[in-house]
């Protein structure tokens, strides 16, 4: 058996831990991942060489590098019964809130609420792709993501689309606190999704510390939100609020790309 430790800096939420966990389903030499998200590291036990696991690894474009590899005595791994409740949990949050964030930015025309809540969907997604192929072929899994990968892009044209028409037309001005009060909840929200995943993890990792040391970009997004909220009463202007879901549109197209590569 051997130990290969990678170091992946764009690992800052447990959705990018599905997205490698997913690349990385159909290598058979593979014995067991073991995630530290906090520090962005990913140790992978395996027998035989770890070029095609390196390669799947720099594939996914999270800032992957292989660290060092060496033997290992190692060779039983605790494995996490409570895993598929902790993702169903997590999907439950992320697709209820992609709901209340489209239906509340469609009410009080911010599109920064929308383009976070098709942020939130595509959480829902990698959770989801992880949840419905368990058990299920590399096949399977690969359909799966291609579709919700389309499916994403899809809705981020539409947005950018209804952002261009905003901006050169003649709009009312969001409601600056139904911006500001739904992503505060989604910040709270995206808080324990952390909190929750980090919970199958071993104890020094389970606080919401070391999490919040590396904020994932749904929270900085939430953020953003949130300041586009301040700006807009501020400046009696839409244009903050167009801007910041013109960045997160950005940001979701390119999670849809991460996704799409899973189908290759």
């Amino acid at each position: 058996m051997k130990k290969t430790i990678f170091e992946i800096t764009k690992m800052d939420c447990p959705s990018e831990e599905n997205l490698i966990r997913m690349k990385l389903d159909g290598i058979s030499s593979i014995a067991n991942l073991d995630f530290d998200i906090p520090n962005r590291k990913l140790t992978v036990f395996h027998s035989g060489e770890s070029d095609q696991i390196e390669k799947s690894v720099i594939e996914l474009n999270l800032g992957g590098k292989k660290i060092s590899t060496e033997q290992t005595d190692q060779t039983e791994f605790k494995e996490n019964a409570n895993q598929k409740k902790l993702l169903w949990s997590v999907l439950a949050i992320n697709f209820a809130f992609f709901i209340i964030e489209m239906t509340t930015g469609i009410i009080s025309k911010s599109m920064g609420l929308v383009a976070d809540s098709l942020d939130m969907l595509a959480d829902s997604f990698v959770y989801g792709i992880s949840l419905f192929a368990v058990g299920g072929t590399l096949i399977k899994k690969k359909r799966i993501a291609k579709l919700a990968g389309y499916f994403q892009i899809t809705l981020a044209i539409i947005g950018f689309v209804e952002v261009l028409r905003r901006f050169f037309g003649d709009e009312k001005l969001p409601d600056f606190s139904t911006m500001i009060t739904v992503s505060i909840f989604a910040l709270i929200a995206n808080g324990i999704c952390l909190y929750i995943l980090q919970k199958s993890k071993s104890k020094e990792e389970a606080h919401m510390k070391a999490s919040m040391i590396f904020t994932s970009n749904d929270m900085i997004i939430n953020l953003g939100v949130i300041i586009a909220g301040i700006l807009v009463n501020w400046l009696s202007s839409s244009k903050p609020d167009l801007i910041i879901g013109t960045v997160v549109f950005v940001l979701v197209i390119q999670g849809a790309f991460r996704i799409l590569k899973l189908s290759k």
